[in-house]
């Protein structure tokens, strides 16, 4: 243990710990802190408190914090709210640099609870003092030990994974389900309301750990969403990232005015900053867990190539589904592999993916099997599957091939289907660390997060995508300057060609036009076909509102419909502000997507693509990334959407320039990064015309925020 610069470091190597509120009753907490110190095995110094003297297994009690002696760096506080912050003054005034507050009372409970946690930051920040909680069960770190929680004994077994939670009441569970699941813990860290150390301070320093190999989040929401993203994604480059983000309804979508903020929402945005981090999502607890188990304990797959190795053919095809869901494939072995498993199993044995080594399969054709399958080149990882043999014990069939498995440069997961007659199996696999799993599905759950990280290394360090100079984003800082629009309004469309064009985002020929006659003329000019469209800020979905009308072939038509659309408009919205409408020429045929962002409180800027038109909402295929993107961004919106993968041409579909929406995204997304008063931009639809041709923004909208 040692004094650092860095006060969050005193959390978990203080060279003395004082506890406010030790008591000598047995059912009080503030005991049960005592004990978990004093008993567990922490190294350095306990001092405790309680203004009524006395001893606590065998240590005094002192007054208060000035009469506790030397060392004490870090201080675990359990009494009253109102009683904090005097103590905490006390603390800063000795130079205690960490202070763990367990007691609740506080911002949870209210407006009154909330100042009090406010005044608790203050003298905290003022002391340099860094402040776990309020309304928290503390920390564990099993290897040193350091034990400053209230919960009965015995701590969580020692292990390799780290566990970082917003809830305490679930550390308290998964400390018992460890224990019995043969799963161990590094440190455990519980925040509580998170009044001033959070999920983004202490990953960190969890990381730093040589112990921890694998770090799990437990997550209501974020601190500040941008740096959460920036510090995870540099933890993530060292040691693998599981969170579990709970709390998943939408709420407030209604309020949104573009197609882009009414699919974008928090769960989107979530999506998208793990994905750029690098966090892992897992979907349930016990995922989280055993994916982290996975990724603390196995080498990661080259490919995404699996090996099935069971003795029956209903769980080998359970698992060939559950490896197709994760988006894997069944790895084919080759004509030698196929020859050495001949001859080491019984002729009616299936020598194919998956390999069904029949209910005779013993020992010694398991681990001979295995090593076979994983020194073929096509096999990436593997899956045995191992439900009770009838002629063999699960445990021998295990204990075969743990040595095989241990020492394999490919990842092995087990599935011991059953449990009395796997039980002396799954005691091996544990004892072993070989992560095991009781079915396939959660097996090849964990196959598909070991290959999803180690696809994301191979691009870690992508740099974000600036296609746009330095002068031409001058240029359009200048145009938003002069535009008057005020905040929450849509821009003219004079000024969203001027940034697109700045931006080196292709439109076509167009005018505004505030009466027919414009209309008409402007429509000669450029020539025909074209399309009109409202001009108007208060009508943002223009096709719904009947604002727009294609293919007009003569100056009559134009007038014509001009003076049409806007009774029309009138009519129905006699409130609406009808500046004029916009003369387009008609773009040639091909391809419709939609490309947007919108700005999350949360998390900045965030781009969308999907399918466009009229029915983007009800179709929902979108994808969603940070922006500025990456070119693994741009990979994931193009192959995640049905939009992007139709590219390739589908069908009587041609192919479209696939290589200019790439473009048109990057842009974009830059558009929304550089200039922070852009609440949402939306082209829909961008026109995607055949190879080699480009694109056309035909409607874009853009929203000061």
């Amino acid at each position: 243990m040692t004094s650092t610069s860095n006060p969050l470091h005193a959390f978990f190597a203080p060279r003395g710990v004082v506890v406010v509120g030790a008591s000598t009753d047995p059912t009080k907490l503030g005991y049960g802190v005592a004990r978990n110190l004093l008993e567990g095995g922490f190294p350095g110094a306990v001092h405790l408190v309680n203004p009524k003297g006395g001893q606590l297994l065998g240590h005094p009690l002192y007054p208060s914090v000035e009469n506790v002696p030397e060392p004490v760096d870090l201080a675990v506080i359990l009494i009253p709210a109102p009683a904090v912050p005097p103590v905490l003054e006390a603390c800063g005034r000795r130079g205690i640099r960490a202070a763990i507050v367990a007691s609740g009372g506080f911002r949870e409970t209210g407006q009154q609870g909330a100042e009090l946690e406010a005044a608790c930051v203050e003298i905290a920040q003022r002391h340099g003092m860094r402040l776990m909680g309020p309304n928290c069960i503390g920390l564990v770190d099993t290897h040193l030990p350091l034990d400053t929680t209230f919960l009965p004994p015995p701590g969580p077994p020692v292990g390799n994974v780290a566990f970082i939670t917003h809830s305490g009441a679930l550390a308290a569970a998964v400390i018992d389900w460890a224990r019995g699941q043969g799963f161990g813990f590094s440190r455990l860290v519980s925040l509580g309301n998170q009044a001033d150390v959070n999920e983004t301070d202490i990953l960190p320093v969890v990381a730093a750990d040589k112990h921890t190999r694998a770090i799990t989040l437990y997550l209501e929401s974020v601190g500040a969403g941008r740096r959460f993203v920036e510090t995870a994604r540099t933890v993530a480059r060292e040691k693998p990232i599981v969170a579990l983000k709970v709390g998943r309804t939408e709420a407030g979508q209604q309020a949104a005015a573009s197609h882009t903020g009414a699919l974008a929402g928090q769960e989107r945005a979530f999506e998208a900053a793990f994905r750029r981090a690098g966090v892992l999502r897992a979907g349930t607890v016990q995922q989280m867990f055993q994916w982290a188990e996975a990724l603390a304990r196995l080498p990661l797959p080259r490919g995404d190539r699996v090996l099935i190795l069971t003795n029956a053919g209903g769980p080998g095809v359970t698992a060939a589904d559950a490896i197709a869901a994760e988006g894997l494939r069944l790895a084919r072995l080759t004509a030698q592999t196929r020859q050495l498993l001949q001859e080491i199993l019984p002729p009616a044995a299936s020598l194919h993916n998956p390999v069904d080594m029949l209910a005779s399969a013993s020992p010694e054709q398991y681990a001979q099997a295995l090593r076979l399958g994983l020194d073929d080149p096509g096999v990436d990882m593997a899956m045995v599957i191992l439900p009770p043999p009838p002629m063999f014990s699960a445990g021998a069939v295990a204990r075969a091939m743990i040595p095989l498995i241990q020492t394999a440069d490919k990842p092995v997961v087990v599935v011991p289907m059953g449990d009395p007659l796997v039980a002396e199996a799954v005691a091996h696999l544990r004892a072993a660390r070989v992560p095991e799993y009781r079915f396939p599905e959660d097996a090849a759950s964990a196959l598909g997060a070991l290959y999803r990280r180690a696809r994301w290394l191979e691009t870690a360090d992508q740099p974000p995508l600036q296609p746009v100079e330095e002068a031409a984003v001058a240029a359009a800082r200048r145009l938003l300057a002069e535009d008057a629009t005020p905040p929450g309004r849509w821009l003219s469309p004079n000024t969203i060609r001027g940034l697109l064009t700045a931006y080196g985002i292709p439109t076509p020929q167009e005018a505004v036009a505030r009466n027919a006659a414009e209309a008409a003329e402007a429509a000669e000019e450029m020539g025909f076909p074209v399309a009109l469209k409202v001009v108007s800020p208060d009508i943002a979905h223009k096709s719904d509102a009947g604002g727009v009308v294609l293919g007009l072939e003569n100056a009559a038509a134009v007038a014509a419909a001009y003076e049409a659309m806007m009774a029309r408009l009138q009519a129905a919205f006699p409130q609406a502000r009808l500046e004029g409408a916009l003369v387009q020429h008609m773009a040639p045929e091909g391809q419709e997507v939609i490309v947007g962002a919108v700005r999350d409180p949360l998390f900045g800027p965030l781009v969308m693509f999907g399918s466009g038109g009229v029915e983007v909402e009800g179709l929902g295929d979108v994808a969603f990334a940070l922006a500025p993107l990456t070119d693994a961004d741009r990979a994931h919106l193009l192959e995640s959407t049905w939009a992007g993968r139709k590219l390739a041409g589908f069908r009587n579909l041609p192919p479209a320039d696939r290589i200019a929406v790439a473009d048109t995204l990057a842009r974009l997304a830059q558009l929304a990064a550089d200039f922070p008063a852009l609440a949402e931009i939306e082209i829909n639809p961008l026109r995607v015309l055949p190879q080699g041709l480009g694109v056309l923004a035909l409607d874009v909208r853009a929203r000061r925020g």
